[in-house]
């Protein structure tokens, strides 16, 4: 891990005054709280996480100060690689005494450091990882999955496209845990509703920018809808070469299971307009989010929009904070265990997703929207990219808890 890739913040939370003698490295240790946020900094995923990431969690540190306890951040880059990530993460709570890891982002790394954080006694908090199975077969009592996952958005977007007519589909799938899982969670959808899955097709995560002999292959099954069970940088390649072949001029419609702002921003609106994604947060929803939004664009800088994992990212971190304060540093530290059956009890509330709640299987549940992408003659402002479609229920928007298969529900 480079000095470039990793970067600490101190929090200086109930720092003693300067006259004060300093308290010794041991007593130091035992008072800090480290997160260590480990995402994707460089790759396919890097604007729905990178600098936004980074300043949303260093914002919900910097927001819980005062509480008597100190707070670092520190981050580091997994290149979307589950053994580079499980490396980063034992080295963080064996030698460097990180207490929670964030983000996670792709779901093979965050499947992977879930179970480190099993092992050692750890927090691990999944806000911007997509796979259901993080809160079903590969369930723990270390792990909160924060944001979104693969059944909540096959049932938001994937059941609204096949009612608005789009009954058979051909999947691109990027070849990983998250790309499998969304596929099989909106073909159950598709399935159900009266539609038909008439193929799909494998592409490489990573290692691919060109989609056209996959999208061409899908044209030819002669489905009504092309499912892309893919994220970031590949959906965006995706919808712009299906859009350069013409492919939806033709009548075939192109269901981007997982979008996000920042695809919009990255597409255009020329290209993105008229898609559907499901959401679990957007910037201008109402007064709240706006000005969480200015806060995190304040540390990020730059001109990415605020996605839903970001939001995450501050959701999640203030949530574990609070949890921290209410059972205490030493115990918070002695087990994370203990720690996720404290957050779990305590309603979440923010102002990124409002009031909500955490299941036992570490499901967070908040409401899912359905919005459309603007046309630009709809659109009056900076990243005023979508309109409101339809709102879901959180009971009825994630998979419901008895048929995750997660060893944590009692039946």
């Amino acid at each position: 891990m480079t000095e470039a890739t990793r970067r600490t913040l101190l929090g200086g939370i109930a720092a003693a005054p300067l006259a004060a003698a300093p308290l010794s490295a041991r007593a130091q240790a035992a008072n800090t709280i480290r997160i260590g946020v480990l995402t994707d900094l460089s790759g396919t995923f890097r604007d729905l996480n990178g600098p936004n990431t980074v300043a949303a969690t260093r914002l919900a540190a910097q927001e819980f100060a005062g509480r008597g306890f100190n707070v670092e951040v520190v981050v580091a880059d997994h290149q979307n690689r589950p053994d580079v990530g499980v490396n980063i993460a034992r080295q963080w709570f064996d030698r460097e005494n990180v207490d929670v890891v964030t983000s996670l982002a792709a779901s093979s790394v965050a499947l992977a450091v879930s179970d480190v954080a099993r092992e050692r006694n750890k927090v691990a908090i999944a806000t911007s990882t997509a796979t259901s199975d993080l809160t079903g077969r590969a369930c723990n009592a270390n792990t909160i999955h924060w944001v979104y996952d693969t059944y909540m958005l096959a049932k938001t977007s994937g059941l609204a496209t096949v009612r608005a007519g789009g009954d058979t589909w051909f999947f691109m799938t990027a070849d990983y845990a998250f790309g499998h899982a969304l596929e099989r969670d909106t073909s159950n959808f598709v399935r159900a509703a009266g539609g038909r899955v008439v193929g799909s097709v494998r592409t490489p995560f990573p290692g691919t920018t060109d989609f056209s002999s996959f999208l061409l292959q899908a044209q030819s099954s002669r489905a009504k809808v092309i499912g892309l069970a893919n994220a970031g940088v590949d959906t965006i390649n995706s919808i712009k070469q299906a859009a350069e072949f013409g492919i939806t001029r033709r009548g075939i419609k192109i269901a981007s299971l997982l979008l996000f702002i920042t695809d919009v921003h990255a597409l255009g609106l020329q290209v993105a307009q008229g898609l559907i994604c499901a959401n679990t947060f957007y910037w201008d929803a109402n007064d709240q989010t706006r000005a969480l939004t200015r806060r995190i664009r304040a540390l990020a800088g730059g001109d990415t929009p605020v996605a839903m994992s970001h939001a995450g990212d501050y959701a999640g971190t203030l949530h574990y904070l609070k949890a921290v304060a209410d059972m205490g540093v030493a115990n918070a530290k002695a087990s994370g265990r203990a720690t996720v059956e404290r957050m779990k009890a305590m309603p979440t509330q923010d102002d990124a997703f409002g009031a909500g709640s955490i299941r036992i299987d570490g499901r967070k549940l908040h409401p899912a929207y359905l919005y459309e992408v603007k046309s630009p003659a709809e659109s009056r402002y900076q990243h005023d990219y979508y309109k409101l479609l339809q709102t879901t229920t959180p009971e009825e928007a994630f998979r419901p808890l008895a048929e995750g298969g997660c060893s944590l529900v009692r039946t």
